[in-house]
């Protein structure tokens, strides 16, 4: 529940008043749209917050998409650090390499509190 209503937090900020906060996450490399990819990530993050928030099955079906959206943001975060940019309050070379191994973390607790694990391991087995 609390990594659900963080995403709804995060993906509302995204629309709104963390828009240019997460703007210098943007991988200077992407071939979009800034804002584009600002605006898109956010409306993600609240489904799959909401998508967290629902009771049953499907929320380990939606812990499985967001620990890959984790992975997938992975590199904005890795380009932060990369090209020095300061956002979050994170203004130093160290803060900002000691943020990339919290995504880690993030990776395993949408896993681990959606049980998640266990969907994987059923999907993972029927394909063999």
């Amino acid at each position: 529940m609390a990594l659900g209503a963080a995403l709804v937090y995060a993906g509302i900020g995204h629309l709104t008043f963390l828009r240019q906060e997460f703007q210098a996450q943007v991988p200077v490399w992407l071939p979009l749209d800034p804002d584009f990819v600002v605006l898109a990530s956010g409306a993600v993050e609240i489904t799959l917050g909401l998508g967290l928030l629902s009771a049953g099955r499907i929320a380990s079906y939606f812990g499985i998409v967001t620990a890959l959206f984790f992975i997938a943001i992975f590199p904005g975060n890795i380009n932060q650090y990369v090209e020095g940019i300061d956002a979050f309050g994170l203004d130093t070379d160290q803060a900002r390499l000691t943020r990339l191994f919290f995504q880690p973390l993030l990776v395993a607790w949408a896993l681990w509190s959606t049980s998640a694990i266990g969907v994987l391991k059923k999907l993972l087995s029927r394909s063999k």
